[in-house]
């Protein structure tokens, strides 16, 4: 009926249609002249030329600059609870040499503590990950925290659950929080009040609507796991049979996750906590979730330097840097792409060789500019990407991006056994990261992510050694040129035109 209103030749109608498109303009020029990643304004900018009846009023409902007041202030109060407990399980701020460039940026301008005294396990699957985790879920005494994007009946999370139970039952708290989208017709209407029911707390992310708004966009990407503070997971495994090899109609599954032991798993704890706080808006005395040995006068000490702005400790310099664990959180609610930014600074500081694993390839201009000038200065940049897909268009949209890259050097791989889903990237025997965030706009833009970036040490090996156990049975792709066909041409723009929304 409003379509019909529009579109009829009353005088009212005509009136409104002018306004509509009115409108459309002045925000097309706001898109075309504001801040933002291009892809996104030139997304928006043909929505808009395409229907300039509504296409202005669409922006101005759903983009992500609007309708985001109430989630930004939530969100800014959970940040304000927790960041006196930055650094009260030590942490430090690395010095301008001999560490990379993203240390600092991660320590010095975004807050992120960098620890030197945290062991980390690289886990090369999702079985490997199940297998510890069950393990360190045994041994909780006071609290576990589980943050996911999936969570789904099967094998897996079943036989989590039996042991959650089992520490709920020892008086261990648990708390879970579950994506909303993520699990939607993966686990049973009311699944959060029957946990509820066996002693477990239960928060979902950004509940869904039967409406699209741009909040059904900011989903929640992250994987962590944290036992006492002490102990955290994290990666790219979700909780659900596929991720073990189980049932899963893409044959194998390749995917990776890491085990911090130490000061670091108390990053994690800190933004489970922030998530908890964004969604339930409950008061509560963070104090009591420290891990006990840091529960102490020094750790009282650290508190008051972080509540006061005293400068922390600092990580010496000297010839040998000492390796440092440093966890990071990445929000769609700011303006810092904190995902894109560390990929983009490992790929431009690569001197020898930098190794990625994604799932998706979906990037924009920067990224593309970062890998393709790598390649042609010389660097060894090469891409595992999956054989068999999840989503055919998003698989599609991914091979769009494989012969600019390859024409600049770039080597591309296609994980053949299975799906590809790890999420890390290598450089140079000193440098990896480990996490949830994809090469894909989503993940980079749209989604709460998380990850560790690793500075020395043998995990940073132990990555480099899975991406060759990758590549080993992967089939390397040298792609064709493009067909110049003009409808291949256009389904080829279409398609990179879309990349934003997929």
């Amino acid at each position: 009926a409003f379509v019909y209103f529009l579109v009829s030749s009353s005088h009212l109608s005509s009136a409104l249609s002018a306004t509509f498109v009115a409108i459309s303009f002045f925000v097309a020029l706001f898109v075309a002249s504001g801040e933002g990643e291009s892809a996104y304004k030139l997304t928006w900018s043909f929505v808009i030329l395409c229907f300039p009846l509504v296409g202005g009023i669409l922006y101005l409902a759903f983009s992500e600059h609007f309708l985001r007041y109430s989630l930004n202030k939530k969100a800014r109060l959970a940040a304000t609870k927790t960041q006196p407990l930055t650094y009260a399980v030590g942490g430090t701020l690395a010095e301008r040499t001999p560490y990379p460039k993203t240390v600092r940026y991660l320590t010095d301008f975004l807050g992120f503590p960098a620890y030197t005294d945290t062991s980390t396990t690289f886990l090369g699957s999702g079985r490997e990950l199940h297998a510890r985790l069950l393990e360190e879920l045994e041994k909780a005494q006071k609290y576990i925290f589980m943050e996911y994007f999936i969570i789904e009946h099967g094998e897996m999370w079943d036989s989590i659950l039996e042991v959650l139970l089992r520490r709920v039952k020892a008086g261990v708290r648990v708390r879970i929080i579950f994506d909303d989208m993520g699990c939607f017709l993966r686990l049973p209407a009311g699944y959060p009040k029957l946990l509820r029911e066996y002693g477990i707390e239960v928060a979902r992310f950004n509940p869904f609507v039967p409406f699209f708004s741009v909040e059904q966009n900011n989903r929640d990407h992250r994987k962590i796991t944290v036992i006492d503070g002490s102990v955290a997971f994290t990666g790219g495994v979700n909780l659900a049979d596929e991720y073990i090899e189980k049932g899963s109609r893409f044959g194998r599954w390749a995917d990776s996750a890491v085990m911090l032991r130490g000061g670091a798993a108390w990053s994690f704890a800190l933004m489970f906590l922030q998530s908890w706080h964004m969604i339930t808006q409950k008061e509560e005395d963070l104090w009591t979730y420290l891990p006990a040995e840091c529960r102490r006068k020094e750790a009282e000490q650290s508190l008051q330097a972080a509540q006061t702005h005293v400068q922390k400790e600092r990580v010496a310099v000297c010839d040998a840097p000492v390796p440092i664990v440093l966890p990071y959180a990445d929000s769609p609610l700011d303006r810092e792409n904190v995902g894109e930014q560390v990929y983009l600074q490992i790929i431009q500081s690569a001197r020898r060789y930098v190794y990625i694993t994604t799932p998706y390839l979906i990037i924009d201009e920067k990224m593309i500019s970062a890998l393709t000038l790598a390649a042609k200065s010389g660097v060894d940049v090469r891409i595992i990407t999956p054989h068999k897909w999840d989503k055919k268009i998003v698989h599609k949209t991914t091979r769009t991006y494989y012969h600019a890259l390859s024409q600049s050097g770039v080597r591309i791989y296609e994980y053949t056994p299975g799906f590809m889903h790890a999420k890390t990237v290598v450089s140079d025997d000193e440098v990896a990261v480990v996490g949830s965030v994809n090469f894909d706009f989503r993940s980079l833009f749209l989604h709460f992510e998380c990850g560790v970036y690793l500075y020395g040490g043998e995990t940073v090996n132990a990555v480099q050694h899975a991406f060759f156990d990758y590549a080993a049975v992967s089939e390397e792709i040298h792609p064709a040129p493009p067909r110049k066909n003009i409808f291949s041409r256009l389904y080829r723009a279409v398609l990179r035109l879309l990349a934003p929304l997929m």
